[in-house]
């Protein structure tokens, strides 16, 4: 697949990117890495194949690390790996039974929602919980989970098809109100089971058909490398400026898959600016949610 060592660091860095984004928010891996490979010409199968296998790799490195560093809730780790195990089953029986030029148009869309949905996430205001673990509040301070299965299941089968676990699970459970740490540490140790199901349903089915082992492991080397540094720099990368990159990488990808499907020419453009727009709007909501208010609080004063 690589024709040089120029091509291989380059995937490796990718690797490296996705990987060291993925620990610190929770997600970003399987997209960002399914939208390189599918770009680069691998089938849906194949491109599944293997992100999930790299994600079993940087999911061990990056779950030991955040379990090191106390950002693990194991209740909920096993709340969301078994059902999101059997979705990710579901999701690659999917990807092997529909022919792959078919899908590509409809994984693009599964990736633009996935793009969108963490463009909104980071758009919005962050959570501020105290990081403090949930083993070690009262009860009644462990913040209600109710519906993670579910979650966990749709998760598992986004998974499968496109390797996007982490910007379906991680938002749910923030928006539940767990601290953000413990909410990426038991997500992405929860992905090593979803990854490994997936991964093993699709290689007893394809036999390994598909899958470029250079490809595989540029990704790992990147990936493996990135993984226990995210757990220690989930405390410090801004997490706004993080997301909003990850999904403007989505959109953009994704945008010009469609683009070229559609045969849209040179008004792909009008899109590729309107992604853009969206990128700008969303980075400047929090300086004009803090206006506003401001605003608000001198009216409020003054009368």
């Amino acid at each position: 697949m690589f024709a040089d060592m120029e091509d291989f660091l380059v995937v490796a860095l990718a690797g490296f990117a996705a990987s060291l984004v993925d620990g610190a928010l929770g997600m970003g891996f399987g997209p960002t890495s399914s939208s390189i490979l599918l770009s680069a010409g691998l089938s849906p199968a194949s491109a599944s194949t293997t992100v999930n296998l790299a994600k079993i790799v940087t999911g061990v490195l990056g779950g030991a690390a955040h379990w090191r560093a106390g950002n693990v809730d194991r209740r909920l780790v096993l709340r969301l790996a078994l059902p999101g195990a059997v979705g990710a089953l579901i999701g690659t029986l999917i990807l092997v039974t529909v022919d792959g030029d078919a899908l590509r148009p409809v994984l693009a869309v599964v990736l633009l929602v996935v793009g969108l949905r963490i463009l909104l996430r980071f758009s919005l205001p962050l959570p501020m919980q105290p990081d403090v673990e949930p083993d070690a509040t009262a009860s009644s301070e462990v913040p209600d989970v109710t519906g993670v299965e579910a979650a966990g299941t749709a998760g598992g089968v986004t998974n499968g098809l496109v390797g996007a676990w982490g910007p379906v699970v991680t938002p749910f459970l923030l928006h539940k109100g767990l601290a953000p740490r413990f909410a990426v540490g038991s997500v992405n140790t929860a992905e090593v089971a979803v990854a490994t199901a997936a991964a093993t349903s699709l290689v007893a089915s394809l036999g390994g058909e598909g899958l470029d082992l250079s490809i595989l492991l540029a990704m790992l080397l990147g990936g493996a490398v990135a993984a226990p540094l995210a757990a220690v720099a989930v405390r410090w990368l801004p997490p706004r400026a993080l997301g909003l990159a990850v999904a403007g990488l989505l959109l953009l990808t994704q945008v010009r898959e469609l683009a070229g499907t559609a045969d849209l020419g040179p008004t792909r453009w009008v899109a590729y600016s309107g992604v853009l727009a969206a990128l700008a709007a969303a980075a400047a909501a929090p300086r004009v949610r803090r206006a506003v208010s401001a605003r608000r609080a001198a009216v409020t004063a003054a009368g």
